[in-house]
């Protein structure tokens, strides 16, 4: 009897069965917002693969330009572009980078990335295997980790 009183008190004080606070809409409305601040060219400050640094000539090899979610980066000469889908609700904020043109075309690398001013850290699994949970890249993993500044023209 006093389980079924407790039951039913925390039932009727919303504690138990009460519909979620958080909605789709919501994650929406941050999203369009966090893209909107990400907006721009972004140029490389440092990068590690698998552990291990990128050389600065290799950096200045590589832009970024995001536009609403849509993203076109390149290295050299060679050109990617695709969409960007965020989360920036969950902690760490998430990304997902759907490659639709260039070498990455078709494939889905799931990230997790910080923004703060003109700063922008992204880290993700060049494998599309898993969703990194931290920003740091291993030794022998597919972990790619780049921070990036934002283009002042």
């Amino acid at each position: 009897m006093a389980r079924f009183f407790l039951l039913a008190l925390l039932t009727s004080q919303g504690f138990l069965f009460s519909p979620p606070t958080f909605s789709f809409a919501e994650e929406d409305k941050s999203s369009e917002k966090e893209l909107a601040k990400l907006s721009g060219s972004w140029i490389p400050q440092s990068a590690e693969l698998g552990g291990q640094k990128l050389p600065e000539d290799f950096l200045v090899k590589v832009s970024l330009l995001i536009s609403g979610n849509s993203y076109s980066s390149k290295v050299g000469t060679q050109a990617d572009k695709g969409n960007l889908k965020l989360n920036s609700l969950s902690r760490p904020k998430t990304m997902d980078i759907i490659g639709t043109e260039g070498p990455n075309q078709g494939k889905t690398f799931p990230a997790i990335y910080e923004f703060a001013g003109n700063t922008l850290m992204i880290c993700y699994d060049l494998e599309s295997k898993k969703r990194p949970e931290a920003f740091k890249s291993l030794p022998g993993s597919q972990i790619f980790l780049v921070t990036y500044k934002r283009e002042v023209k």
